[in-house]
């Protein structure tokens, strides 16, 4: 068997697990989502998403960290260099927890005073907006420190790992609702408490199997200058980029609640959740494919690095947009469904969401390729500025134009750009053939788009039941995966498709 047919059969397995991860998480977190803003209310569901996103605010050092710590464990793996992998951990744990250390104190001082001083919330609430603060903040530092395992795991491609965890997580989470509705206490409060300890438990899950299962992964305090300048290097240019998608993120939720109050950011914080569940069945494809993409280039197998890299992009907005398809169209009743209560402006924000990240799973694989080569300079300090753009665009498009929406239409014209600026800066890094993935990525992408749209939007009018609309949805999943099939993707890739699914019937 070559390798190529072997890496493209360990990337299904880990896909695979993946999904079954991603489909355990997405059916809990839809439910919980819907039993806990009826229990805790708009208003209180409103609080948790700004108060928490000022916590994450701070994190992002620690994004940047994520970044450089996945890319050297991926490279190194792809060398082959036991030694190098076990050091990196060792570095990237004692970073992490400095970075723990740092986010605690700027949350507790800074963020303090910017959540007392300038947050909006309801009269009487101040003790449980800086009690659900405080078990963020905790939460927050937990995550950190469990970063570089996480990493380990994803780099070292034992995605069944997250199937598994992922059955106590959502035992866990389940086990939330159920106490949330008996509980006396405040709810707001004994949410963001057991949200903590929820992420305690799993980031223990993550540090035993890793000290169990990888002997590189055993944490060891040791200081060489060199490496902690390596690693604290490639994060500091990646800082920028995390900054700024931070920025473009919770700096959005900020925004919105100083002109609009709790009541957009619930309506945000649904939007947030309902795209989080869509894109995770691209995000977990792109997790199987981004550590072949970097040991590709790490092994100098160029042709392979550049053919995954636009395979990827193409596959990742195919599977997006399969799934997002019938949501987008029929968001009004999906979200009707879902929740007791749909908070004003949901359905608008989760649409344009939707538009975001179509144009967003084109570009995953082409940032993790230029992460692959460690030349990130540039490209993260140009990067940064589009997207914190965002930020001063969208107070001086409200302060015209008055109405929420406008901040997520600027969201994703400034998506456009970067789209195009991620391929220039490509084909300047390493010749990357532009020409080639406007044909085979961006042209199909419009075509199958532009001709699944016409038949479920016309079925749309009709959807009056949850019967009708489940016989939407199947519409819409059948006709755009046809197109898919059909016109797509090339004939090999067809012939492919259909081994990969030959084989898995036949198990």
């Amino acid at each position: 068997m070559s390798k190529t047919s072997e890496n493209n059969k360990r990337i299904v397995k880990n896909t695979l697990f993946l999904y079954i991860r991603m489909l355990l998480i997405m059916g809990v977190s839809l439910y919980t989502s819907r039993i806990v803003l009826e229990v805790l209310g708009i208003e209180d569901f409103g609080v948790y998403n700004v108060v928490g996103g000022i916590v994450v605010l701070f994190t992002f050092i620690n994004n940047a960290m994520v970044t450089s710590t996945q890319r050297f464990l991926n490279y190194e793996l792809g060398v082959g260099n036991q030694v190098t992998i076990s050091r990196v951990f060792s570095a990237s744990v004692t970073i992490h927890m400095c970075i723990a250390l740092l986010t605690f104190i700027l949350a507790e001082t800074v963020g303090l005073w910017f959540l007392i001083h300038y947050i909006k919330y309801p009269e009487g609430r101040e003790y449980a907006v800086v009690m659900t603060y405080q078990f963020s903040i905790l939460a927050t530092c937990i995550s950190i420190i469990r970063a570089p395992y996480s990493a380990a795991i994803i780099s070292h491609e034992c995605m069944s790992f997250y199937a598994y965890i992922s059955v106590i997580e959502s035992v866990c989470r389940l086990l939330i609702v159920y106490l949330l509705a008996l509980t006396t206490f405040d709810k707001l409060i004994f949410y963001s408490f057991l949200m903590f300890s929820v992420i305690l438990v799993i980031t223990f899950g993550y540090y035993l199997y890793c000290r169990c299962r990888f002997s590189v992964c055993r944490y060891t305090f040791f200081f060489e200058k060199g490496l902690y300048e390596r690693l604290v290097s490639f994060s500091g240019w990646s800082l920028f980029g995390g900054a700024a998608n931070m920025g473009a993120s919770q700096g959005l939720n900020i925004l919105l609640n100083l002109f609009y109050g709790v009541t957009v950011n619930a309506a945000m914080g649904i939007a947030n959740q309902v795209s989080h569940a869509v894109y995770s069945f691209v995000s977990n494809f792109q997790m199987a494919f981004n550590p072949q993409i970097v040991k590709s280039y790490a092994a100098g197998e160029k042709q392979y690095f550049i053919d995954l890299v636009i395979r990827t992009s193409k596959y990742s907005f195919y599977l997006l947009f399969i799934i997002s398809l019938p949501v987008f169209i029929c968001c009004k009743e999906c979200l009707g469904l879902w929740l007791v209560e749909v908070p004003p402006h949901s359905v608008q924000f989760c649409r344009m969401m939707i538009l975001f990240l179509l144009l967003d799973a084109l570009q995953g694989p082409l940032w993790v390729s230029v992460q692959a080569t460690g030349n990130i300079r540039n490209y993260q300090l140009l990067m940064s500025v589009m997207i914190l753009s965002n930020i001063p665009l969208s107070f001086i498009a409200i302060n015209i134009w008055n109405f929420p929406e406008i901040v997520l239409i600027i969201k994703i014209m400034i998506n456009v750009f970067v789209l195009l600026f991620r391929l220039f800066y490509l084909n300047s890094l390493y010749e990357f053939p532009i020409f080639r993935y406007f044909r085979e990525v961006v042209l199909y992408a419009l075509i199958v788009s532009v001709l699944s749209i016409p038949v479920p939007l016309f079925f749309s009018q009709f959807v009056n039941s949850f019967a009708n609309l489940v016989v939407e949805i199947f519409i819409s999943i059948v006709i755009s995966s046809s197109l898919v099939f059909f016109v797509g993707i090339s004939k090999k890739e067809r012939t492919e498709v259909v081994c990969i699914l030959k084989c898995k019937l036949k198990k």
